[in-house]
């Protein structure tokens, strides 16, 4: 039960499998769109198309009648004028059919291109998964669909061509061209009825498809461990990253020490490194501080340097738990740290005076 998929997608299983392709998204959606798109384009360009198949039937009359042996010449003006014909009557409609079922797709899917999925697989060309997909509940729900689909149109055709028969049999008396946009027109108000019908039924597909996917991507508790881990690394790893982080801050640290002015110890629990310029410090800065071992090696390495080391408890446990390394000491110091600073400038001076002297 443990490893059974209760839990939502996280974001990052979500990422991952948009990558592979797998996206939510309804078929019947970019049918019913390239349905009504092709068949409104169809009936608004119908006129021309009639027009140039006319001139074409014309044209061609006109050459087989006046032409006594077929020659390149007359071979190669009858297959421009087909190739016109096509041009004018089937390169629209095909531009038409192959670009919108791409944009309502891309619409969907945010015009996803996964260049996972076209890698092949052994999943791909296993016979037994093939009989499982035949099987699974996709597969029933896309034949119950069918199904009902077909026997919509069927209803739908057989209402519409009987209450209308009488008038498509007037048509067989009328012109070419004004029975042609009858029936076309009449094409195209059954395509639109089925198509008021198709929307509700694409509407449930695109709900369908939507539960199927978050379905298919759910995950179980101990997955959403392991992506957890990976994302924010083993607990082991992370503690020995922030360990050599901390040895590299203490290792900076102490490379400051030489440079302080002074430093304030408690004599062996705290010890503060205090460093003032006066050309672009408000106030000392502190450049290092430690507690207990860290203390006693701040201490050894400004004895080393040369550096002024004052004992003073109350106001090294309090630099140290006020301000932090690279900080102004606060506002509150700033009395007693100066008495500090000029007991120091008073031993640098009488250290130079000896020295001269």
């Amino acid at each position: 039960m443990s490893d059974s998929k209760t839990e939502k997608a996280t974001p990052k299983k979500r990422k991952d499998e948009r990558k592979k392709g797998n996206v939510p998204q309804s078929k019947d959606i970019t049918s019913l769109v390239s349905l009504l798109v092709v068949f409104s384009v169809l009936k608004m360009i119908f006129p021309y198309i009639y027009g140039a198949a006319k001139r074409f039937i014309i044209f061609i009359m006109g050459e087989v009648a006046t032409i006594d042996v077929f020659t390149d010449s007359t071979i190669n003006s009858l297959v421009g004028e087909v190739v016109k014909l096509l041009v004018i009557a089937i390169v629209p409609v095909l531009i038409i059919s192959a670009v919108i079922p791409i944009i309502s797709t891309g619409a969907q899917t945010r015009f996803l291109f996964a260049s996972e999925s076209l890698k092949p697989t052994l999943d791909k060309f296993n016979p037994i998964n093939g009989i499982k997909r035949m099987f699974s509940i996709r597969s029933s729900v896309e034949l119950v669909k069918n199904l009902i689909k077909i026997t919509i149109i069927t209803v739908i055709l057989y209402k519409f061509i009987y209450a209308r028969f009488t008038e498509i049999a007037k048509m067989l008396f009328v012109e070419p061209l004004q029975s042609s946009i009858y029936l076309l027109d009449a094409v195209v108000k059954m395509v639109y009825m089925v198509s008021i019908i198709f929307i509700f039924v694409a509407g449930l597909d695109y709900l369908y498809q939507r539960w199927e996917y978050e379905r298919k991507i759910k995950m179980s508790k101990q997955e959403i461990k392991e992506e957890f881990k990976q994302m924010e690394g083993d607990p082991q790893i992370k503690g020995k990253i922030k360990q050599k982080q901390r040895e590299m801050a203490t290792a900076r640290m102490m490379q400051a020490v030489p440079t302080a002015d002074v430093v304030i110890r408690n004599p062996t629990h705290f010890a503060v490194a205090l460093k003032y310029d006066t050309e672009t410090d408000r106030a000392p800065v502190v450049v290092a501080k430690g507690q207990d071992e860290l203390a006693l090696r701040i201490v050894a390495v400004a004895e080393k340097a040369g550096v002024y080391i004052i004992e003073d408890r109350p106001l090294a446990r309090a630099i140290y738990a006020t301000a932090e390394v690279k900080m102004e000491i606060p506002y509150a110091y700033y009395t007693a740290i100066a008495e500090v600073f000029a007991l120091v400038y008073s031993i640098r001076n009488n250290d130079k005076d000896k020295k001269r002297n």
